[in-house]
C-alpha cells in the first residue's frame, strides 16, 4: 500500500534495482540511489495481478488501460490530506470525551394559572 498516492492502480518496477514500488516517492524512501529513467516501463496491475510493459516513447491514450483486465490505471492521484479529528473510541459506545453544549431546559411552574380562583388565592 502506497502512503503517498491513495488510489494507486499499478506498481512500477524500478529499472535501477529491479524492485516493485507503488510510486517514485516510495522508491526514494526505501533506497539510497535515485530512480533511474527508462524508455520502457514494467507495470503490475493491482486488479488482476498481471505484469505488462509499456514503451513510454510512444505512449498513447489507449495505453492508460491494463491490457489484461482493462483496468484504467492512469487516474488523478489522491494524496493524503492532514485532518484534525478526535481519536478515541466510537462515540456511539463511549461519548465521555465529547462535551455536550446543549443546555438542559429547566421546567418552572407557571406564575399565572388558567383558573381565576387559584389566582385569587395566591394574591390573598
Amino acid at each position: 500500500m502506497c502512503k503517498h498516492i491513495l488510489n494507486a492502480q499499478v506498481a512500477i518496477r524500478a529499472p535501477c534495482c529491479k524492485l516493485w514500488y507503488d510510486c517514485a516517492e516510495c522508491h526514494a524512501a526505501a533506497q539510497t540511489h535515485p530512480l533511474a529513467k527508462a524508455a520502457e516501463m514494467v507495470f503490475l496491475c493491482k486488479k488482476c495481478k498481471k505484469a505488462f510493459r509499456k514503451d513510454m516513447s510512444v505512449y498513447e491514450e489507449s495505453d492508460e488501460y491494463c491490457p489484461h483486465c482493462d483496468n484504467h490505471y492512469v487516474l488523478d492521484a489522491k494524496t493524503p490530506q492532514a485532518v484534525v479529528k478526535l481519536e478515541g473510541e466510537d462515540l456511539r459506545v463511549d461519548a465521555r470525551m465529547v462535551k455536550d453544549d446543549r443546555v438542559k431546559e429547566v421546567s418552572r411552574p407557571a406564575m399565572f394559572l388558567e383558573s381565576d380562583d387559584d389566582f385569587a388565592d395566591r394574591l390573598g
